[in-house]
């Protein structure tokens, strides 16, 4: 294996890398010393370090050893031939990405074919040109150098895109965990909700908290945006409506106009920049009345036992723009039967694979046409029917609905 004139073995580098270098290792295999010599000459010119080894096995040796960044290798060689050793060192997985460059006399379309269907990068023909042979290795050498900084790049997004998901199921979980806990949560009403969440973490939250005496909140909100900045939003608002969270209970029951006061003061947009809507009411569980606002929120959907539904209306400008002075109370009283329907815009904005959206009227028609229901079936037939609306497709915001019916004294029980 030692070639004449006192040359050092022919599998050793020309010198070791220099600290901050970045020489590239190619491995020339090639069992004539003259040619491993020739092509030793020209990759020096460009500052390669240069291995070289006499047939195919040596290669594969050497490969597995120094694990060098390209290969060129030489087609006709004893003991293994290039053929052979290129398919040895693609079922390496530590080399199977090394570029090979075949070298052969045989210049003919059918041994060419052979090799890059074997996995070789490219195919240089003997006798060698200069040029051609610096010109082809840089090229691959760069193609590897940016085909690695892909799989890095590609290697930190996909852990990013890991820990983002985690956070988002996080989000979620917490979203989820701010949810009624009971399924009658309020006396002396029948209540069924559904929250169907989009792909990414949305803002929509509700929830039924009893206050002092018979009195109870019910709310509805939906923060801007997606994902954790409007879930954070959202949990830290469903804690201030919470009944110690010093925004519904302060020294008595707050007027719903008194409660978006006071959210108005702890979210204005330049602190989290977020705005949202919300609808909110304070329920007398006894008498059945109800005191009302919505902060830009969809308005709720009053439908009496018998006769035609209707809106209630009375509210204002959204939370977060220092418009809430501007809002309205409405009152309205329940007589056993009576349904009062919470809903997010996600119900109604969402759009079929062809982009028409299934709209507001349609909404409420779905409501009132299945008022015979229960509220549980009611709840699962406007679902299904959103779902066949989209054709399976997910949907692309939050999907939320909450039914309260007012059972009367008797239901209280």
């Amino acid at each position: 294996m030692n070639g004449s004139g006192g040359e050092r073995n022919p599998g050793a580098p020309d010198r070791p890398p220099a600290e901050g270098e970045g020489r590239r290792r190619v491995l020339v295999v090639d069992d004539t010393f003259l040619n491993r010599r020739v092509l030793r000459a020209m990759l020096r010119l460009d500052g390669h370090e240069v291995l070289e080894a006499e047939d195919g096995r040596q290669a594969l040796e050497l490969a597995r050893a120094e694990r060098p960044d390209l290969v060129l290798l030489d087609v006709m060689m004893p003991v293994m031939d290039g053929y052979a050793a290129c398919a040895e060192l693609k079922k390496d997985p530590l080399l199977a990405d090394t570029p090979i460059i075949f070298l052969s006399s045989k210049d003919e379309p059918e041994a060419k074919v052979r090799g890059l269907r074997l996995g070789a990068a490219d195919y240089i023909a003997k006798p060698f040109n200069a040029e051609e042979v610096r010109a082809r290795v840089s090229t691959h050498l760069e193609l590897r150098q940016l085909t690695r900084s892909l799989k890095r790049l590609n290697g930190e997004l996909l852990a990013k895109q890991a820990r983002l998901e985690e956070d988002l199921r996080a989000a979620a979980d917490i979203q989820r965990a701010l949810l009624p806990r009971s399924r009658q949560p309020l006396p002396g009403f029948s209540v069924a909700w559904r929250f169907v969440p989009s792909s990414m973490v949305g803002g929509d939250i509700f929830n039924v908290h009893g206050l002092e005496g018979t009195c109870a909140a019910v709310y509805m909100l939906d923060v801007s945006g997606h994902g954790v900045p409007s879930a954070m939003v959202t949990v830290s608002v469903a804690r201030a409506l919470s009944p110690d969270g010093g925004v519904v209970l302060r020294g008595g029951v707050a007027t719903p106009r008194e409660v978006m006061r006071e959210l108005e003061r702890e979210y204005p947009f330049e602190r989290f920049e977020r705005f949202f809507t919300v609808s909110y009411l304070v329920v007398d569980t006894g008498s059945g009345h109800v005191r009302y606002t919505s902060a830009a929120h969809p308005p709720p959907l009053l439908v009496p036992r018998e006769g035609p539904a209707r809106v209630l209306p009375e509210g204002g400008a959204l939370i977060g723009m220092g418009l809430v002075d501007t809002l309205e109370e409405g009152e309205v009283v329940l007589s056993p039967g009576d349904r009062v329907v919470l809903y997010t815009d996600g119900a109604f904005e969402l759009t079929d694979p062809d982009g028409t959206q299934y709209g507001l009227e349609r909404l409420y028609e779905l409501i009132v046409r299945h008022r015979h229901l229960d509220v549980e079936g009611l709840c699962d037939r406007v679902l299904q029917t959103l779902h066949d609306y989209r054709r399976g497709a997910p949907a692309e915001d939050d999907i939320t609905l909450l039914v309260l019916e007012y059972r009367g004294t008797e239901g209280a029980h």
